[in-house]
């Protein structure tokens, strides 16, 4: 089996769509890739001047972290330090991008698999890195992923399209799907879509048929070029699934968005 080795950024998984993110999940994923979990860092930031201040926020924060503990995840802290910008307003910093880089080369001596958890363009070099040392690199982010960095990587993990990631998703209850389209037919107003049913690398399927007609914006219709969009910006699409004589076919289908 590969050794395996997951570094987090939760700050930049939560801030894009991924609170109320279950760690457990993650390490299934990287146990769905046949590999043994042999390190799992997580990256937070702590305000401590804020909780000195704050007892329930405290107390809310310090059951957050030991829930990620419990999941088996170490912690590594960052401090929030604030500074005034040249408005004279305080910007609240703490970044954790250069600890969890130097982790990583780090630790991936004795590791042949890294889950990287953040869609911030500037881990690029760390991907690349990484990979010219024999690693294969997976990423798992939400919204506001970098195009770079999301082609560089070995394999790709949607949190949106993940099944079980996400505690407050309803996708359950609903019956409704989620998947992105991969092939358009811009002239003719029709796609494919994929979706994700398992947490293995290949456990997608592709065969969803989606017309223009079954899709919807803000309850009205799109152009071919919107709907050719779609594809090019990898947006993610909620819609029904359809059993036809002709096959699978997404219906009511929507671009999906999250609370920000």
């Amino acid at each position: 089996m590969l050794k395996a080795g997951i570094f987090i950024d939760v700050e930049n998984l939560s801030r894009n769509g991924g609170w109320g993110i279950q760690f457990h999940t993650i390490r299934d994923i990287v146990e769905a890739q046949n590999a043994v979990v042999v390190r799992a860092n997580a990256y937070l930031a702590i305000d401590l001047e804020r909780e000195g201040e704050d007892p329930d926020y405290q107390r809310k924060n310090e059951d957050y972290r030991a829930a990620i503990r419990r999941n088996g995840f170490h912690l590594i802290l960052k401090e929030v330090r604030r500074y005034h910008n040249d408005q004279g307003e305080v910007v609240l910093k703490a970044n954790a991008d250069l600890d969890l880089a130097v982790d990583a080369v780090l630790q991936s001596e004795n590791l042949d698999y890294i889950l990287l958890g953040s869609g911030d363009g500037d881990f690029l070099r760390l991907v690349r890195a990484l990979q010219n040392r024999g690693k294969r690199v997976d990423l798992l982010s939400f919204d506001n992923t970098s195009t770079d960095l999301r082609k560089e990587v070995d394999n790709h993990f949607n949190g949106f399209l993940t099944p079980g990631l996400i505690r407050s998703d309803d996708r359950t209850r609903s019956q409704r799907k989620r998947g992105f389209l991969y092939k358009v037919n811009e002239e003719q107003g029709y796609g494919f879509v994929a979706m994700r049913v398992g947490l293995g690398a290949d456990d997608q399927r592709y065969d969803i048929f989606l017309h223009i007609n079954d899709f919807s914006r803000d309850g009205r219709s799109v152009d071919n070029n919107g709907f050719a969009d779609l594809k090019r910006r990898q947006a993610v699409i909620e819609f029904e699934l359809k059993e036809t004589e002709k096959g699978s076919q997404a219906v009511n289908a929507v671009e999906y968005t999250w609370d920000q």
